[in-house]
């Protein structure tokens, strides 16, 4: 039977999920608020909506008689898309909004940590009242950061001691319009992510993936999305353990056990200390961009874990190739703070040579395809080493240019690399 599979989304990482499917017995169909020309050439019909209108997405999904829904951003998620596409009987890969607040609140989701016992928790308040909130951050013994409790895209985070002083950190908190505010304590060490195929009471778990997600070189700058990421061969990271790797996943496993009901992805976003890996949040998605480390090489066909996980069968083992990934995002100039749209991509996917084109957010007019305010496209590497991969990776920017555009070049190199690994030991004392 062919499956009708309905993707919600428009990104690069719901780019990697169209690719994941294009050669599976499924006919695609997607929806998104902007059109990604990489998907549509893969789709069989496109439709322009807003993703976070449960119903406009419904009736799409009647429309196309789509027998599952995978959804890719956190917004719909928390709009309540997969709920209403169930009511409609379609069966949505992703979770409903009470079980994406995992992601969607951060309130929530440190309490429900704290509640269930989940392990790699760090010290937290939660707060209503900026005044209160302030005077937390003159008591605390240490470093906090500051988190907004709802979704800001991943740039809402201030980190005192790191980005912003403890003055500074509080004229944010007072001049934010947000209505609840985290604070945790500041984790050092190196960050890591691990995502999960997550049905039926089941966890399958991908390579660890390192994200980038400050604007500039030698990670200066404000937060982004996240500019790039690397994985190894391996599943674990070079300055990575088998054993923090388990624990990881250990993390995972416990959360998605108090959960009970939750299918979709879950991304454990971690921070290996020296104390071993702790919470820095969760996803109830795949990561942007992590998805286009992990998608490209996975072996075991996507849709026979859909259909799987929609059918209440156990989930298939997952098939990873020995491959080492490098993704690097090509932004407008300015990003984040002041972007400038309007320069022409001068790479497609024939041009980008070995390596795995993935557009973003792109208006594709007549004459070609031109940025937007948002991310661009990124371009994937695969190879034997990071190094390798890297070089791959760069070989397609060369292609593509430097005109209105921004790339960290650093992600993947091996100086950088090494420069975790050397972070990781100097926490171990080693």
């Amino acid at each position: 039977m062919t499956e009708t599979v309905l993707l919600i989304g428009g990104g690069g990482r719901e780019h990697a999920i169209a690719r994941a499917l294009e050669d599976s017995e499924a006919d695609l169909y997607a929806c998104a608020g902007n059109r990604n020309p990489g998907i549509a050439r893969i789709a069989t019909d496109f439709e322009a909506l807003e993703t976070t209108n449960p119903k406009a997405v419904r009736e799409y999904a009647e429309e196309v008689e789509a027998t599952i829904a995978v959804v890719g951003p956190e917004a719909p998620l928390e709009a309540g898309v997969a709920d209403e596409l169930e009511a409609a009987g379609i069966y949505a890969f992703g979770p409903k909004a009470e079980d994406a607040r995992i992601e969607t609140d951060k309130a929530f989701q440190r309490r429900f940590m704290a509640e269930h016992d989940v392990p790699g928790c760090p010290d937290f308040e939660t707060f209503v009242d900026a005044e209160a909130a302030c005077d937390f951050v003159d008591e605390y013994d240490g470093d906090l950061a500051i988190k907004p409790a709802g979704l800001t895209g991943g740039k809402g985070v201030k980190v005192i001691g790191d980005q912003v002083t403890a003055e500074e950190g509080k004229e944010y908190i007072r001049d934010s319009d947000y209505d609840r505010i985290v604070l945790e304590e500041r984790l050092i060490g190196e960050e890591f992510t691990v995502q999960a195929f997550v049905a039926n009471d089941e966890v399958r778990t991908a390579p660890a993936v390192q994200d980038h997600k400050r604007a500039y070189e030698g990670d200066e700058g404000p937060n982004t999305g996240g500019m790039g990421s690397y994985s190894d061969a391996t599943f674990e990271l070079p300055f990575m353990t088998e054993a923090d790797y388990a624990e990881a996943v250990s993390i995972i496993k416990g959360t998605v056990d108090a959960l009970e009901d939750y299918r979709g992805i879950l991304y454990g976003q971690f921070m290996l200390t020296a104390e071993g890996p702790k919470v820095v949040e969760f996803n109830a998605r795949f990561g942007d961009p992590e998805a286009m480390n992990t998608l490209p090489v996975l072996e075991t066909d996507l849709l026979e874990i859909l259909t799987a996980a929609r059918d209440g069968d156990r989930l298939p083992d997952l098939d990873f190739a020995s491959r080492a990934t490098v993704c690097k995002y090509a932004v407008p100039e300015g990003y984040p703070t002041d972007p400038e749209a309007g320069a022409k991509v001068q790479v497609d996917e024939e041009s980008a040579g070995d390596a795995l084109l993935y557009y973003a957010s792109v208006d594709e007019r007549d004459d070609g395809i031109y940025t937007t305010t948002s991310r661009s496209f990124a371009v994937v590497g695969l190879a034997d080493s990071i190094t390798d991969a890297e070089e791959i990776a760069e070989d397609a920017l060369a292609v593509a240019g430097e005109e209105g555009l921004h790339v960290r070049h650093d992600i993947g190199k091996p100086d950088l690399v090494q420069q975790r690994i050397d972070h990781v030991n100097e926490l171990r004392g080693e």
